[in-house]
């Protein structure tokens, strides 16, 4: 038995540990934010956080994770007021939304590590994401805004 904690939350979990945490998160533990895109790691689809740093679900298998903290993308917050929240809403940023949960993830680790990036360090940090739709620019800026945001709630600017 693996205790997995998710989003500040204990749940025991008694299933195969091969299992990719993915699944774990979807079908048992019914935390549907994170989609399933290429299953091979490459598409940023299912990042999630892992002690703050973004992973791919669909590429963990639980056993690697233990009772390491989870958070997904219904984690950052109860009411969807994160700063990136704010900014991908005020932005207007997806188009049909599949990715939208990993873009998100992956853009609160890059502020977590870099509060004010440049739009080269924005592009380094989210290559690894695939929007199909291409809402890359507006990803970028949505970005910016996050940063402003966040540094606004700080007491900062």
């Amino acid at each position: 038995m693996i205790t997995l904690n998710v989003n500040g939350k204990a749940h025991q979990y008694d299933d195969d540990e091969n299992m990719p945490i993915l699944w774990a998160l979807r079908d048992i533990l019914k935390y549907t934010g994170t989609k399933y895109g290429c299953g091979k790691g490459l598409c940023g689809a299912c990042t999630v956080h892992l002690n703050g740093q973004p992973i791919r679900s669909c590429a963990t298998p639980v056993s690697a994770v233990g009772d390491q903290k989870i958070t997904t993308i219904e984690g950052l917050s109860e009411k969807g007021d994160h700063p990136v929240q704010q900014a991908w809403q005020a932005l207007n940023v997806p188009q049909c939304g599949y990715c939208q949960s990993g873009q998100i993830m992956s853009a609160v680790a890059l502020l977590e590590n870099n509060p004010k990036p440049d739009d080269e360090q924005i592009d380094m940090a989210m290559s690894g994401n695939i929007c199909r739709c291409g809402t890359y620019e507006r990803i970028r800026k949505a970005i910016h805004l996050a940063s402003d945001l966040a540094i606004e709630v700080k007491g900062g600017k």
